[in-house]
């Protein structure tokens, strides 16, 4: 290219922002004229002999306004946010490499989270108890051994993941499938809000724009793009968690699915996936494994009764059921229960649904 672009260039965003303008046309017209301030001034019959330009795309372009670009800057910085190009030092590497990357994003919130080593945690929004517990644990895990959790900001599995994230005292990244200022779902405006002030909220839709049915598969791209590894916590056959897991593919990354109960339609996504080839994620350890990260030592408090010791290293392999517990330290169910009772009380172990404890 001939020109760099700067992030708050109303050309650019003018000429990013036109229909029919991704990735590819925006780099032959930037290749071809000197800037994109020369773009938008050029003629007709110039633009239509870009490479890859067709009729329609190049009177998009002859049409295009700079004070389009100018009011989308403004009300972005109304709103608290700011505008990135992939010039700018704070766009997403990862997402630079991805098939399809975004030519322009708008973020608000903590814009160096863009920069931490990413999991996508996503799945239903119908999720269950048991989905509901495992999404806090991998998020409050991943938060604790400092990678960023990234979601969809949508109801169910991906607001659990956001929150606990942050709960814990980490990093999160939301995607959205419409612009800045707007809530969606209206049931998150409290997410929205933390989201802003202690993560970071993401988008390559401009200001005020509402979710329209492409919204959602072309914001999917950037959960699975931001992140190294995507798991799905909690799916059905036909969630939309489903495309992110084929957008992750499509771009070479990995994928992990936690393992559900075959009784029930919320995690047969999940088992199915499991089933033609995704890692199965059985906790924090999992994730870090795949990513090439040891699993950081929880020590146990000192002076921990000898009995109850033994269970909690047990649990270091992950969550367990109390049968399966048992046969693993050799004791009997209730004398297991009873020091399962206590390290609950000093809030060293959690129980889930079924009788699965896991550490806290």
């Amino acid at each position: 290219m001939s020109a760099t672009p700067t992030r708050t260039s109303p050309a650019y965003i003018t000429l990013a922002l036109v229909p029919g303008i991704g990735h590819a046309r925006l780099r032959s017209l930037l290749a071809r004229f000197a800037g994109a301030e020369e773009v938008l001034g050029a003629r007709f019959c110039e633009l239509k002999t870009v490479l890859g330009m067709t009729r329609a795309a190049a009177t998009a372009v002859a049409h295009a306004d700079i004070a389009t670009g100018e009011k989308i800057i403004a009300r972005t910085k109304e709103l608290g946010g700011t505008t990135l190009t992939p010039y700018d030092e704070s766009f997403p590497l990862y997402l630079r490499e991805i098939p399809d990357p975004p030519t322009l994003l708008f973020a608000t919130g903590n814009l160096k989270f863009l920069k931490n080593p990413s999991v996508a945690l996503v799945g239903t929004r119908n999720y269950t108890t048991y989905g509901a517990q495992v999404c806090k644990d991998l998020a409050a895990g991943c938060a604790r051994a400092g990678l960023c959790v990234v979601s969809g900001m949508a109801r169910g599995i991906d607001a659990i993941a956001h929150g606990a994230a942050l709960d814990a005292g980490g990093a999160s990244v939301g995607v959205l499938g419409n612009g800045l200022g707007v809530v969606y779902p209206a049931a998150n405006r409290a997410l929205y809000a933390r989201m802003g002030e202690e993560g970071c909220l993401i988008t390559e839709f401009p200001p005020g724009e509402r979710p329209h049915a492409g919204s959602f598969p072309r914001r999917n791209r950037l959960i699975s793009g931001l992140s190294r590894l995507t798991c799905v916590v909690e799916a059905g056959t036909k969630s939309g968690a489903l495309i992110t897991v084929d957008c992750a593919l499509n771009q070479g990354r990995d994928v992990g699915a936690v393992p559900g109960p075959i009784t029930t339609k919320m995690s047969a996504g999940c088992n199915r996936l499991i089933q033609t080839g995704a890692k199965p994620i059985l906790g924090i350890a999992d994730i870090l494994e795949e990513l090439g990260m040891e699993t950081p030592k929880q020590s146990p408090p000192p002076n921990l009764p000898a009995h109850e010791l033994v269970v909690f290293d047990a649990l270091e392999r992950g969550p367990m059921h109390v049968d399966d517990l048992a046969q693993s330290v050799r004791t009997g169910t209730a004398k297991l229960l009873g020091s399962l009772t206590s390290l609950e009380i000093r809030g060293l172990v959690t129980q889930q649904p079924g009788k699965v404890f896991c550490r806290s």
